[in-house]
């Protein structure tokens, strides 16, 4: 399974299966959780999941930055991007 890369559906498919649920009331589920992530991040906050890791916001300082084509400077602003930290027992089943 090296190399493969799962995506929302396979997700979804996934939850569905471990479950027993429905694929229409997995994919609510994991939405909601996605949302549910999402909606804290946008306020501000953490979301800390005991054992997988915490995702949080990180502030990126504006900057200036170079266009590649004609060497012209250009001012990147400051904004807010999403961070995720794995937890210890996510690094561990991870680790080979």
């Amino acid at each position: 399974m090296k190399g493969s890369i799962v995506n929302r559906s396979g997700l979804i498919n996934s939850v569905a299966q471990t479950t027993g649920l429905k694929t229409s009331d997995s994919e609510s589920a994991v939405e909601a959780v996605l949302a549910s992530i999402t909606k804290a991040l946008k306020a501000g906050e953490e979301v800390r999941l005991l054992g997988f890791g915490t995702f949080g916001v990180t502030k990126r300082p504006a900057g200036e930055g170079r266009n590649p084509r004609t060497g012209e400077k250009i001012a990147i602003p400051a904004k807010s991007i999403p961070k995720f930290r794995p937890g210890k027992q996510l690094k561990d089943a991870v680790e080979v």
